[in-house]
């Protein structure tokens, strides 16, 4: 059974799995299609990607960031989906700002792209591979688009970023952020 990779900048795999980021915002690829982004699979590995400009686009962060291999991927961490939901606010969209390390300028960008003021929004639960995977580079995991086929994930133990309290909290937060706007759709589990 082959496993499902989540393409994401490297910089917010590393965030996500160090417990400094707990949500994920998209907007979509150019591949995604007539539809457009959807959170499709609820339970995904974060696949990093290492776009040269991604620094700039990030508040400071208190790690390295990740530097780019040379012919393969590391996968380190695994996410699973606890709810997810289509911001159409902005001031909603700020008010998550605590739980992500992307930079207020790239989240508007998203935000406003393609005349359709709205970002996917999920709020993700990560666990850390140990140990890591690593796949060989291969040119079908290239290409604008956020979901990618990966063959079967050999047994990994995983390990809980945060610990459910914690965690809690930050489920809170989210709620939070978007009770505050009746301008986004539901909150809903994946």
């Amino acid at each position: 059974m082959e496993s499902v990779g989540f393409k994401e900048w490297a910089v917010v795999c590393e965030a996500l799995g160090r417990g400094r980021q707990s949500v994920i915002i998209r907007k979509g690829g150019i591949a995604e299609g007539r539809s457009g982004f959807q959170f499709r699979h609820t339970e995904f590995f974060l696949f990093p990607t290492w776009f040269h400009g991604a620094a700039d686009k990030i508040r400071e962060v208190d790690f390295p960031i990740p530097s780019e291999p040379t012919g393969v991927v590391p996968i380190r961490y695994f996410a699973q989906v606890e709810e997810c939901v289509s911001v159409r606010s902005w001031p909603a969209l700020e008010a998550l700002e605590p739980l992500h390390i992307l930079g207020r300028e790239i989240v508007r960008e998203r935000f406003d792209y393609d005349n359709a003021a709205a970002v996917h929004v999920a709020l993700v639960r990560v666990y850390r591979i140990e140990p890591p995977w690593e796949l060989r580079d291969e040119g079908r995991y290239g290409g604008c688009r956020s979901w990618v086929d990966l063959p079967a994930s050999p047994a990994k133990r995983k390990v809980a970023v945060l610990m459910e309290e914690e965690f809690q909290e930050r489920r809170q937060s989210f709620r939070q952020a978007l009770k505050a706007e009746s301008t986004h759709g539901p909150i809903r589990p994946a």
